[in-house]
């Protein structure tokens, strides 16, 4: 399901939260990956935008590690953006799970509810099925709460063809 941007409010951004920040980028069949501004982590805004000026041929994707608690996918479209958060329940505690949330229109439960609920992942899970990662696989890697973000975007990276590009990036830090 693509949805569209929305301007973040100008008092969104906070101080860089730990994680990072990347675009995959598939061209002419070879995957290539960049970093994307910090504020990405706390702004979804500025990571749609980035997205967005990365035209390319192929897939552009945006992988948000944030705070080693919960990743972001994202996917540009024609329609807007396709979206995915690992864990729903971060909506509670940062501002750019809440704005996830926000754009595909979910609500969570109300927050005692929440707190006490394992995490689960929300939005298109089959964000990444063109790509070699079945909607069901990816439901499965995001619900592996042994997983840190990092290492649940490292095994995306390798299901879908851009492990190396991705940890050169990410290891250049």
């Amino acid at each position: 399901m693509a949805v569209q941007s929305v301007e973040a409010p100008a008092d969104v951004r906070e101080q860089a939260l730990p994680g990072y920040a990347v675009a995959a980028i598939r061209e002419d069949g070879r995957w290539r990956c960049t970093r994307l501004d910090p504020d990405a982590l706390v702004d979804l805004d500025t990571a749609i935008t980035e997205l967005r000026a990365l035209r390319s041929t192929g897939a552009v994707l945006g992988l948000l590690d944030v705070d080693d608690e919960f990743f972001v996918l994202l996917r540009p479209g024609p329609g807007g953006v396709a979206l995915m958060v690992s864990d729903a329940v971060a909506a509670l505690d940062y501002d750019v799970a809440a704005d996830v949330l926000d754009l595909l229109r979910v609500e969570l439960p109300p927050e005692d509810d929440a707190i006490d609920a394992p995490p689960w992942p929300e939005g298109d899970l089959g964000i990444l099925a063109d790509l070699g990662l079945p909607a069901d696989e990816l439901e499965v890697l995001a619900g592996e709460v042994e997983l840190y973000p990092d290492e649940q975007l490292a095994a995306i990276g390798r299901r879908c063809g851009f492990a190396e590009a991705l940890a050169e990036v990410v290891d250049a830090r």
